[in-house]
């Protein structure tokens, strides 16, 4: 089963269309009418969902990070820097990582993009 992505209000719309193009399910906070939920409420609602959720926002990480610290489970994280990442580096990541990855590898990870 391949990896479904739950896209935060802090991602380039660019980079959600470049997956949909690409066969990816993808699934954004603004479609699922969540995108004034806190940081925490967001990975709730991901993992609920079964999704990892792509964030660009480094307090988002920082609640993953806190996650991982107590042993709270969610669905996983992808973290991209806005600075750090082509829009097209990011397609290209997400879009391996949702083909090639189960659901279970990302269960309570963060995975740093751009892949290395």
């Amino acid at each position: 089963m391949a990896l479904l992505l739950y896209v935060d209000v802090h991602v380039r719309s660019e980079i959600t269309r470049g997956l949909v193009a690409r066969g990816v399910d993808v699934l954004t906070a603004q479609q699922d009418g969540t995108g004034a939920l806190d940081d925490p409420a967001l990975l709730d609602r991901a993992t609920t969902l079964g999704r990892v959720l792509f964030s660009q926002d480094s307090d988002l990480l920082a609640e993953a990070v806190l996650r991982q610290r107590e042993a709270r489970r969610f669905a996983g994280v992808a973290y991209a820097h806005q600075l750090g990442i082509t829009i097209g580096q990011c397609i290209d990541d997400l879009e391996l990582m949702a083909k090639v990855m189960e659901p279970m590898e990302m269960v309570d990870r963060i995975v740093y993009l751009p892949l290395k």
